[in-house]
């Protein structure tokens, strides 16, 4: 389980809360260092699960995985911590901080890392206006619109130009035009190295951007090329 390859691997992985019935089960998944997935599958088919597991807010059930080539099983509090600063997430609730401005909620990651304030002013200047929020910079999320926290939101996952990127809908409060817009920041990002895993139920989305499909059903996994053609059940590996 090399981290030159692989971001993420998991190994007949499986996930349940408390003593309920496993959500997913037997999940393998091999996630290429610079690949470009969708996460798709029915409402419950265990998207947020799956989501969750990559982002390291939960260990799963049982079987192996491994993030960055360190696997889960042998990782300390202070080893996931570090992890996580490598990932950026897009959360479908937004969980911006209420009490931040616009300006100083997507500055966050980068002054966590130390950055200087200067070169922190630049980066999310150009990134707020870039997704047509220059306006709002000093606005607290509370009296900005759905559509204009999400574009927050995204703009806090990938202004420290993660290595990983998991988002859940990001489109989903926004029209098609900052819908379009958003998904070239993603690809953009991508270009650059960036691994991008975006969950959408966006037919539209899925259509425009030919990417693979991670396939969830019957708490399996698949993956499904754009043509639409199931590749290998029960494997990702692209």
């Amino acid at each position: 389980m090399g981290e030159d390859n692989n971001i993420i691997e998991m190994q007949n992985v499986g996930i349940r809360y408390d003593q309920g019935p496993e959500v997913l089960s037997d999940i393998k998944l091999s996630l290429k260092k610079g690949s470009f997935h969708f996460l798709t599958g029915k409402s419950g088919a265990g998207k947020t699960s799956l989501l969750s597991m990559m982002y390291l807010a939960q260990k799963p059930s049982r079987g192996n995985m491994s993030v960055f080539g360190r696997n889960l099983n042998f990782t300390n509090r202070d080893e996931l911590a570090s992890l996580r600063r490598r990932i950026g997430v897009v959360f479908q609730d937004f969980r911006l901080i209420n009490h931040l401005s616009a300006f100083d909620n997507v500055a966050l990651p980068l002054r966590v890392c130390g950055m200087n304030e200067r070169e922190i002013r630049k980066r999310v200047s150009e990134l707020l206006k870039w997704v047509e929020l220059d306006a709002h910079m000093q606005d607290s999320p509370d009296t900005l619109s759905g559509g204009e926290k999400q574009r927050i939101a995204i703009a806090r996952a990938v202004i420290n130009r993660p290595e990983l990127l998991l988002a859940d809908e990001p489109t989903g409060n926004v029209d098609n035009f900052i819908a379009t817009k958003l998904m070239k920041l993603f690809v953009e990002l991508n270009k650059l190295g960036t691994t991008v895993v975006i969950a959408t139920h966006s037919e539209k989305l899925i259509n425009d951007f030919c990417y693979p499909r991670l396939h969830l059903q019957n708490r399996s996994l698949q993956i499904i090329n754009p043509a639409g053609s199931t590749i290998l059940r029960g494997l990702a590996d692209a």
